[in-house]
This record gives C-alpha cells, sequence and structure tokens, in this order.
C-alpha cells in the first residue's frame, strides 16, 4: 500500500510517502528541493553512482513512521546536502527540512 500526505514545517508544505513493502516501510519527506528517507534507501549510492545529480537527502534508520523520520537523527546525507544547505550527521530530520526553505 502506497499512503502520501502533507506536513507544514515553519509554514512550508512537504510530502510524505509511506510505502508498505514486505518486512519494512519505505518512508519519505519531500520538497522540491530534497528530502529524508529511512535506511531502505542507500545514500552512498546517491554520492559515488549519481554525484552528477547532486541529490539533496538525509537517512535515517530505525524509523518506522514518518513522526519518527521527522525527529530522528540523520545517520548519512548527500554530499550535496552538505555543501549547498549546511546538512551533518547526527542533524535532526526536522531540522535539516527547516534549512530547503
Amino acid at each position: 500500500m502506497i499512503e502520501t500526505g502533507s506536513l507544514e514545517i515553519a509554514g512550508e508544505t512537504f510530502t510524505t510517502v509511506q510505502v508498505a513493502l514486505p518486512k519494512t516501510n519505505l518512508l519519505v519527506i519531500t520538497n522540491d528541493i530534497g528530502y529524508i528517507m529511512c535506511a531502505a534507501l542507500d545514500v552512498d549510492v546517491l554520492n559515488e553512482k549519481l554525484a552528477d545529480r547532486h541529490v539533496i537527502a538525509g537517512r535515517a534508520s530505525g524509523v518506522r513512521t514518518i513522526d519518527q523520520l521527522l525527529h530522528a537523527p540523520l545517520e548519512k546525507v548527500t554530499e550535496a546536502a552538505r555543501e549547498k544547505f549546511g546538512w551533518e550527521t547526527g542533524m535532526i530530520g526536522e531540522e535539516a527540512l527547516k534549512r530547503l526553505i
């Protein structure tokens, strides 16, 4: 099952996506600039194989809900997110997203 929704952070609307997969969930919070996601996706691929795309993304692990993703520390961020928006490992998801506004 795929669920989409919206979430307001500091006056900006973000889209939420939840995909129920066998034995796990894919979770994403995104806007037109970048996104945070659960550990079901691989930041290393974005940094290494897709580096020329300059993807703004961060990953948190151990989260099972959009709310947990929003409040979890990011364990990995793309180089583009670090360079363009100052995202750092350990930054809380909501704080990272506020920098996209």
